[in-house]
Protein backbone atom coordinates (compact mmCIF):
# COMPACT_ATOMS: atom_id res chain seq x y z
CA UNK A 1 0.00 0.00 0.00
CA UNK A 2 1.24 3.51 -0.82
CA UNK A 3 1.57 5.95 2.09
CA UNK A 4 -0.07 9.25 1.06
CA UNK A 5 0.47 10.90 4.44
CA UNK A 6 4.25 11.06 4.80
CA UNK A 7 7.11 13.29 3.68
CA UNK A 8 7.13 12.19 0.00
CA UNK A 9 3.44 13.10 -0.32
CA UNK A 10 4.06 16.49 1.31
CA UNK A 11 6.97 17.16 -1.00
CA UNK A 12 4.89 16.29 -4.05
CA UNK A 13 2.01 18.51 -2.95
CA UNK A 14 4.37 21.35 -2.10
CA UNK A 15 6.09 21.14 -5.51
CA UNK A 16 2.80 21.65 -7.36
CA UNK A 17 1.85 24.52 -5.07
CA UNK A 18 5.23 26.18 -5.55
CA UNK A 19 5.03 25.74 -9.33
CA UNK A 20 1.78 27.72 -9.35
CA UNK A 21 3.22 30.40 -7.06
CA UNK A 22 6.28 30.84 -9.26
CA UNK A 23 4.22 30.92 -12.46
CA UNK A 24 1.93 33.58 -11.07
CA UNK A 25 4.76 35.88 -10.01
CA UNK A 26 6.53 35.41 -13.35
CA UNK A 27 3.45 36.87 -15.02
CA UNK A 28 4.24 40.22 -13.35
CA UNK A 29 7.83 40.40 -14.56
CA UNK A 30 8.66 43.10 -17.08
CA UNK A 31 5.27 44.79 -16.92
CA UNK A 32 4.58 48.38 -15.94
CA UNK A 33 2.37 49.28 -12.97
CA UNK A 34 -0.61 49.89 -15.20
CA UNK A 35 -0.39 46.51 -16.90
CA UNK A 36 -0.14 44.51 -13.65
CA UNK A 37 -3.21 46.32 -12.31
CA UNK A 38 -5.48 46.91 -15.27
CA UNK A 39 -8.76 45.01 -15.38
CA UNK A 40 -8.88 42.82 -18.47
CA UNK A 41 -12.24 41.09 -18.01
CA UNK A 42 -15.75 42.40 -17.37
CA UNK A 43 -15.39 41.33 -13.71
CA UNK A 44 -12.11 43.22 -13.30
CA UNK A 45 -9.66 40.31 -13.21
CA UNK A 46 -6.10 41.64 -13.11
CA UNK A 47 -2.66 40.18 -12.44
CA UNK A 48 -1.78 41.93 -9.18
CA UNK A 49 -5.24 41.25 -7.79
CA UNK A 50 -4.75 37.52 -8.38
CA UNK A 51 -1.54 37.64 -6.35
CA UNK A 52 -3.22 39.57 -3.52
CA UNK A 53 -6.15 37.15 -3.50
CA UNK A 54 -3.93 34.08 -3.33
CA UNK A 55 -1.97 35.55 -0.43
CA UNK A 56 -5.26 35.75 1.48
CA UNK A 57 -6.19 32.21 0.48
CA UNK A 58 -2.88 30.78 1.73
CA UNK A 59 -2.99 32.71 4.99
CA UNK A 60 -6.55 31.56 5.61
CA UNK A 61 -6.54 27.91 4.59
CA UNK A 62 -2.94 27.14 5.58
CA UNK A 63 -2.82 29.32 8.66
CA UNK A 64 -6.01 30.36 10.41
CA UNK A 65 -7.81 27.09 9.64
CA UNK A 66 -5.17 25.19 11.63
CA UNK A 67 -5.01 27.61 14.56
CA UNK A 68 -1.86 29.23 13.19
CA UNK A 69 -2.78 32.87 12.54
CA UNK A 70 -0.07 34.84 10.76
CA UNK A 71 -0.68 38.17 12.47
CA UNK A 72 -0.52 39.82 9.05
CA UNK A 73 -3.34 42.37 8.79
CA UNK A 74 -5.73 41.71 5.89
CA UNK A 75 -8.25 44.59 6.04
CA UNK A 76 -9.64 43.74 2.60
CA UNK A 77 -11.12 40.46 3.92
CA UNK A 78 -12.20 41.72 7.35
CA UNK A 79 -15.85 42.08 8.32
CA UNK A 80 -17.28 45.13 6.59
CA UNK A 81 -14.64 45.22 3.85
CA UNK A 82 -15.70 46.21 0.37
CA UNK A 83 -16.80 43.18 -1.68
CA UNK A 84 -14.00 41.79 -3.86
CA UNK A 85 -11.39 44.05 -2.23
CA UNK A 86 -8.90 41.17 -2.18
CA UNK A 87 -9.02 40.93 -5.99
CA UNK A 88 -7.33 44.23 -6.83
CA UNK A 89 -4.61 46.50 -5.49
CA UNK A 90 -5.28 50.11 -4.60
CA UNK A 91 -2.91 52.79 -5.87
CA UNK A 92 -1.39 52.88 -2.38
CA UNK A 93 -0.69 49.11 -2.39
CA UNK A 94 2.51 48.86 -4.39
CA UNK A 95 3.49 45.87 -6.45
CA UNK A 96 6.37 45.32 -3.99
CA UNK A 97 3.89 45.33 -1.09
CA UNK A 98 1.59 42.75 -2.74
CA UNK A 99 4.46 40.49 -3.83
CA UNK A 100 5.99 40.69 -0.36
CA UNK A 101 2.60 39.85 1.16
CA UNK A 102 2.39 36.79 -1.09
CA UNK A 103 5.91 35.66 -0.19
CA UNK A 104 5.15 36.10 3.51
CA UNK A 105 1.97 34.05 2.99
CA UNK A 106 4.08 31.31 1.34
CA UNK A 107 6.47 31.24 4.26
CA UNK A 108 3.62 31.00 6.76
CA UNK A 109 1.80 28.33 4.73
CA UNK A 110 5.02 26.35 4.25
CA UNK A 111 5.66 26.46 8.01
CA UNK A 112 2.18 25.00 8.58
CA UNK A 113 2.77 22.27 6.00
CA UNK A 114 6.13 21.45 7.59
CA UNK A 115 4.82 21.49 11.17
CA UNK A 116 1.69 19.38 10.81
CA UNK A 117 0.97 15.89 9.49
CA UNK A 118 -1.24 15.72 6.42
CA UNK A 119 -4.01 14.14 8.50
CA UNK A 120 -4.07 17.08 10.97
CA UNK A 121 -7.60 18.48 11.27
CA UNK A 122 -8.49 22.16 11.06
CA UNK A 123 -11.73 24.12 11.01
CA UNK A 124 -12.76 26.48 8.19
CA UNK A 125 -14.80 29.13 10.03
CA UNK A 126 -16.31 30.58 6.84
CA UNK A 127 -17.78 27.22 5.77
CA UNK A 128 -21.05 25.75 7.08
CA UNK A 129 -20.43 24.04 10.43
CA UNK A 130 -21.52 20.58 9.24
CA UNK A 131 -18.62 20.44 6.77
CA UNK A 132 -16.14 22.87 8.29
CA UNK A 133 -13.52 20.32 9.37
CA UNK A 134 -10.73 19.60 6.88
CA UNK A 135 -7.43 17.78 6.93
CA UNK A 136 -4.20 19.54 6.06
CA UNK A 137 -4.04 17.30 3.00
CA UNK A 138 -7.43 18.60 1.85
CA UNK A 139 -6.43 22.21 2.52
CA UNK A 140 -3.14 21.91 0.61
CA UNK A 141 -4.90 20.31 -2.36
CA UNK A 142 -7.58 23.03 -2.27
CA UNK A 143 -5.02 25.87 -2.12
CA UNK A 144 -2.94 24.27 -4.88
CA UNK A 145 -6.00 23.88 -7.10
CA UNK A 146 -6.94 27.53 -6.50
CA UNK A 147 -3.37 28.70 -7.19
CA UNK A 148 -3.16 26.65 -10.40
CA UNK A 149 -6.57 27.94 -11.52
CA UNK A 150 -5.53 31.55 -10.98
CA UNK A 151 -2.14 30.93 -12.61
CA UNK A 152 -4.18 29.87 -15.66
CA UNK A 153 -6.13 33.12 -15.47
CA UNK A 154 -2.80 34.95 -15.29
CA UNK A 155 -1.59 33.06 -18.40
CA UNK A 156 -4.48 34.47 -20.40
CA UNK A 157 -4.18 37.97 -18.97
CA UNK A 158 -0.47 38.13 -19.71
CA UNK A 159 -0.96 36.85 -23.24
CA UNK A 160 -3.54 39.58 -23.80
CA UNK A 161 -1.13 42.22 -22.51
CA UNK A 162 2.05 41.39 -24.43
CA UNK A 163 1.85 37.88 -25.84
CA UNK A 164 4.05 36.24 -23.17
CA UNK A 165 2.97 32.65 -22.54
CA UNK A 166 3.98 29.64 -20.45
CA UNK A 167 4.65 28.70 -16.86
CA UNK A 168 8.12 30.28 -16.86
CA UNK A 169 10.18 32.38 -19.19
CA UNK A 170 12.09 29.25 -20.27
CA UNK A 171 8.95 27.08 -20.62
CA UNK A 172 6.42 28.42 -23.10
CA UNK A 173 4.76 24.99 -23.33
CA UNK A 174 3.53 25.85 -26.83
CA UNK A 175 4.74 24.81 -30.28
CA UNK A 176 7.40 26.99 -31.85
CA UNK A 177 5.97 29.48 -34.29
CA UNK A 178 6.62 33.01 -35.40
CA UNK A 179 3.96 35.73 -35.44
CA UNK A 180 2.83 34.77 -38.95
CA UNK A 181 2.41 31.11 -37.98
CA UNK A 182 0.32 32.03 -34.93
CA UNK A 183 -1.78 34.46 -36.95
CA UNK A 184 -2.50 31.75 -39.53
CA UNK A 185 -3.26 29.24 -36.75
CA UNK A 186 -5.69 31.63 -35.10
CA UNK A 187 -7.36 32.39 -38.46
CA UNK A 188 -7.80 28.65 -39.05
CA UNK A 189 -9.46 28.26 -35.63
CA UNK A 190 -11.72 31.23 -36.36
CA UNK A 191 -12.80 29.65 -39.67
CA UNK A 192 -13.55 26.35 -37.93
CA UNK A 193 -15.59 28.12 -35.26
CA UNK A 194 -17.65 29.99 -37.84
CA UNK A 195 -18.21 26.85 -39.93
CA UNK A 196 -19.46 24.98 -36.88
Amino acid sequence: MIDFTGAPAKADLHRYLQDARDALLWKLEGLCEYDVRRPLTPTGTNLLGLVKHLACIELGYLGDVFGRPSGIPLPWVADGAEPNADMWATAEESRAFVVDLYRRAWAHADATIDALPLDAVGTVPWWPQERSEVTLHHAVVRVTADAQRHAGHADILRELIDGAVGMREDDGALPEGDAAWWQAHRARLERAAREA
